[in-house]
């Protein structure tokens, strides 16, 4: 009678760098090494001292060792690791490993990408699809991010619009969107026009102010170094030397977003942002945002970044319920 052979084992050992606290790798109350331990489930990975050992199959053994190494690339920047980022890194090692969507980038190129740093915090992609968002801002003139809620697509643009702010490659930076949630009827709203259309340009000056001082933006502001305005001021200029974004492009109509287009003047960037999925356009008006891709889809220094769901950085409950949706839309029909 013939004995079933068993697969081979493989078996790995790596030292954490005593410069390197095992709380800082292991994670306060080894949380971080439950993740691991999650992600692995038929890897037998023991912690001795400063001494990590993984036994198992021999791609998921290097892939253990490979994610360690990666760890490690991290908190050698001084920043600290997660049980988020860790997650993220399984997550693109694995893609990866599989050969998806080309991935070539490795977790620590992702998750030490640093965009802007304000009173101690900074700003950095934390997903790959988030860190390919960036560098198409930095290589194209016009750049589309499309994705739901959550996804860093209007955060990530400001700060590299702040960025180029600062190290003066624009003069100003313009931000805008439209006003659809008033309708046409903000004339019937109390108030000046900027107390009307504050509440539509709020999330703009709630992101501002994550990432500049706030006694400085009045100022920048007043010197017009800073615009938030609504979609409607666009019309007839030519906006050079500036880093402008559109947010909730998705409420855009055709002609809106064609207007905007024709407004890049010499020596400028636009990002535009939106998700497709929440359009609150009156019933049988068009998205121009959702048109545009089919118009402009392979035109030159032209790129849309598409995110998703796995790019949430929210709360991971609404990375969920994000899916929960596009589920129940599908079966729907819609």
């Amino acid at each position: 009678m013939t004995q079933p052979t068993t697969a081979p084992q493989a078996h790995a050992q790596f030292t954490v760098p005593n410069k390197h606290p095992m709380v800082m790798v292991l994670g306060s109350g080894d949380a971080l090494l439950r993740v691991i331990e999650n992600a692995f489930p038929a890897t037998d990975i023991h912690v001795r001292g400063n001494e990590v050992s993984a036994t198992g199959d021999p791609k998921e053994v290097a892939l253990v060792q490979r994610l360690f190494d990666e760890m490690m690339l991290v908190l050698r920047t001084g920043q600290p690791m997660t049980e988020d980022a860790v997650e993220r890194s399984i997550s693109m090692l694995r893609a990866a490993e599989n050969g998806e969507n080309g991935v070539q980038e490795t977790p620590a190129e992702v998750l030490t990408q640093n965009i802007l740093s304000n009173r101690g915090r900074t700003i950095r992609p934390k997903t790959l699809n988030q860190k390919r968002y960036v560098d198409a801002i930095d290589k194209h003139t016009i750049v589309f991010g499309i994705g739901p809620a959550g996804t860093g697509k209007t955060y990530l643009a400001m700060a590299k619009a702040v960025q180029a702010l600062q190290s003066k490659q624009v003069n100003r930076i313009i931000l805008t969107r439209p006003a659809v949630e008033a309708g046409e009827r903000l004339g019937f709203l109390p108030g000046t026009l900027y107390e009307k259309i504050d509440p539509y340009l709020r999330p703009l000056y709630d992101a501002l102010h994550d990432m500049l001082d706030p006694d400085s933006i009045p100022r920048l502001m007043a010197a017009g170094t800073i615009e938030v305005a609504p979609l409607a001021y666009m019309r007839g200029r030519t906006l050079n030397d500036a880093f402008i974004i559109l947010d909730e492009a998705q409420n855009t109509n055709p002609e809106q977003m064609k207007m905007f287009l024709t407004r890049l003047g010499f020596d400028s960037k636009i990002v535009i942002t939106g998700d497709i999925t929440q359009i609150d356009l009156p019933g049988g008006t068009k998205s121009g945002l959702r048109q545009v891709r089919e118009i402009l889809d392979g035109v030159e220094d032209v790129h849309f970044s598409m995110l998703t769901s796995t790019d949430v950085v929210r709360h991971k409950l609404v990375g969920r319920i994000v899916d929960a949706y596009d589920q129940y839309d599908s079966r729907n029909g819609k």
